[in-house]
Formats: structure tokens, sequence, C-alpha cells
């Protein structure tokens, strides 16, 4: 499709502020998924690896959208179990990540077993999360010495022409310091973090369909929508030969932390594992997959 055809489109705001209602932020993303998955960056590979280790993992994301992350766990040999709370979001993800097991769950009330994943990963989506019940969660269905993974995309804004950019398109996800609740909760250890640069390649097309992806405009109307789009493409026809083959520069933020020990089920006793003094750890081998998911496709 050539950049002077028309625009993409999102749906009309069916969920869009109105009356003074407050837009349902985390769950905007679904009507624009198209527009997602063209239009947001990828995760760098070194940056998953600091997170995961180099060792495959068991690995439940959470938020997962249309598999920017999921794509690359899957490229690092990672077994991955991929939720979200939107099933239009999930729907792009199985077609670019076939063969990947999905959900559509929610990080408070995710479905799988105790102890039946090395790692938990949320990129994007953590500050979407209601943490007094999210958090409990990731930590029960956490395996003894299992981590849980966040990370972020952010564009380089100490750029002027990208943080003229950024003013325009605006934010609706941001969060000061979002390593702040896993280094208040008891659940988790010590909480590691470390940055990585990247670039991702901005045309005219794609630059809508950054803008529509973000959730902040995804809420709008249409007149709205297409005002921001209008004062977007004003900025990058600034630029003369424009933004194709010119690369977004983005910093991406890690956090890890290890799940600390939990004491035993009450009740537990020597009669519950025949005698055998095992304190109720779970079998060698781990629960068999008939255990690990529950309504997965």
């Amino acid at each position: 499709m050539s950049d002077e055809q028309a625009p993409p489109t999102a749906p009309d705001a069916e969920a869009g502020p109105r009356g003074g209602q407050t837009p349902d932020w985390a769950h905007s993303f679904g009507g624009v998924a198209d527009a997602y998955e063209r239009g947001r960056p990828t995760y760098p590979a070194e940056a998953v690896a600091w997170l995961l280790g180099d060792q495959p993992l068991t690995v439940l994301e959470l938020g997962a959208g249309t598999g920017k992350l999921t794509r690359v766990l899957t490229s690092l040999g990672h077994d991955v179990h991929a939720t979200d709370p939107d099933e239009a979001m999930l729907a792009v993800l199985e077609q670019q990540v076939p063969g990947v097991r999905t959900a559509v769950a929610s990080a408070e009330d995710i479905p799988l077993a105790d102890a039946s994943v090395d790692a938990v990963i949320a990129a994007q989506a953590f500050h979407w999360f209601d943490l007094d019940r999210a958090l409990p969660e990731i930590a029960r269905v956490l395996r003894p010495e299992g981590r849980v993974c966040l990370t972020w995309n952010h564009r380089n804004e100490k750029i002027p022409w990208v943080r003229r950019l950024g003013t325009l398109i605006g934010t609706q996800e941001q969060q000061d310091d979002p390593a702040q609740a896993l280094i208040f909760s008891e659940l988790f250890g010590f909480v590691e973090d470390h940055e990585f640069s990247h670039w991702q390649t901005i045309d005219r097309r794609s630059i809508q369909d950054l803008v529509l992806s973000r959730s902040n405009v995804a809420v709008l109307d249409a007149d709205a929508r297409a005002a921001k789009l209008a004062e977007v493409l004003a900025f990058y026809d600034e630029y003369g030969r424009g933004m194709d083959g010119m690369q977004l520069p983005y910093v991406t933020k890690c956090y890890r932390a290890f799940v600390l020990d939990r004491p035993a089920a009450t009740g537990a006793t020597e009669a519950d594992d025949g005698g055998q003094g095992t304190g109720g750890d779970p079998p060698a081998d781990g629960p068999d997959d008939e255990t690990l998911l529950i309504d997965f496709r």
C-alpha cells in the first residue's frame, strides 16, 4: 500500500470518553490490534536474554498483546504460554506466532496451576495490573527460584525531534517507577534493573499506526483521532524527505526479581507425602502437562 493512500483506521470510539466517563485505558487496544502490530517496536534479544538467562524456560507471558515479545521469547527457545485479556489482540498473536498456547486471561486471575512456570514476564503491561491481586497470582504460579520479569520500551526523548514527537503523541501508560511494587513486595527478592538501546524504522505509514496504537489515542472519537493524525503527519512532513528509513530510538528498561520461598500449605503432614518427609515439594518431574494449563487453546 502506498504512503499516499488512506491512513490506517481505528473503530469509532465506542469506549471513548463521553459525558465525563473515564476511558477504559487498559482495555482500549483490541479495536486497534492491527495498528498495534504494525506500529509498535519489538524488544531486543539481548534484553530478553538478560531477563531470562541463557537456558530455555517455561514462561508465562502476561498482557502478551499481538506477540511483539512472544516471538522473541520463542526465537530464544522458551516454551511460552501467552495470555491477554483482549481476544482481538490474541487473535493477531496467534497469526504471527502460530503454535504458541494462548488464553484470554488477566494477571489478576491466571489460569495456571501452582508452581507451574519458571518465569512470568510482562512487556508494556505491568502498569495496567491490579497489583494487590496480580502479584500474589504471579508468585503462586512460579516454581521455587522462579523469576518475574518486566520490560518497557521508551522512546529516547533526550533527542529533540523524538521529544517533540512524544509531545504530539502523548501517553497514558507510563509510570514513574514501575519497580516500586516489586521492591516493596514481600513476595519477591532484590529487584535488578538494566537498560538496552535499539531502533525502530519509521516511515509515513508506520508512524500513523504508532499513533493509533496509543491507548490515549485509541479512546478518542473519530474526529479527535483524525486531528491527532493530522498533527503528527504535519510534523513528519517537516522533515523534507520524511522519516522513511530513519530510526526512532528506544531505551528498553528491564527489571527482574526472584520469588521468595513460601511456607508449606497449612495442614500438610508427613502422611501427605507417604511419610518420606519431602515437606510437600512437587515431584521431581514437576506437574504433568494436564495440570499445567487450564483453558489454553
